[in-house]
């Protein structure tokens, strides 16, 4: 069976928000999916999996600082040829999403989908069907 982890950081809720949906997309299309929190994450969380989802809100035009932390992390893991994808929500820039899918592509050597996923501000139930059919993409591209 397929595996992704999705890793994500959130701070008013809303990125959270579309972790979760990504992960059902994910799991209807029949992917094993693990989902944690970048402060909490590390460099085994990355073995044995076929991708690595990225989510973060843009705060300040920026990734917030446990996603940044986070990359740090990533680096020493080999994820040359995984699949990528990155997420996030934002207030008024959405700078986050190209931050990690040009660290994704350029650093790790991973085949990230392009686009990332923004969504502004707190997702509605119309944001939270992309983000469930962002994940059955994720889940195609490792299929």
């Amino acid at each position: 069976m397929a595996k992704a982890i999705l890793i994500y950081e959130t701070r008013s809720g809303n990125t959270e928000m579309m972790a979760k949906a990504i992960e059902t997309g994910l799991k209807k299309a029949g992917v094993e999916v693990e989902l944690k929190k970048a402060a909490h994450a590390n460099v085994d969380d990355l073995k044995n999996v076929d991708a690595v989802v990225l989510g973060s809100p843009t705060y300040v035009r920026s990734l917030i600082a446990a996603m940044k932390t986070f990359l740090f992390v990533m680096d020493n893991a080999d994820l040359k040829g995984k699949i990528g994808a990155a997420f996030g929500s934002y207030g008024w820039s959405g700078e986050s999403i190209e931050i990690l899918t040009e660290t994704m592509n350029n650093l790790a050597g991973m085949d990230v989908i392009e686009p990332g996923l923004r969504i502004k501000r707190r997702p509605t139930e119309k944001g939270l069907e992309e983000c469930r059919e962002f994940g059955k993409k994720i889940a195609g591209r490792i299929q």
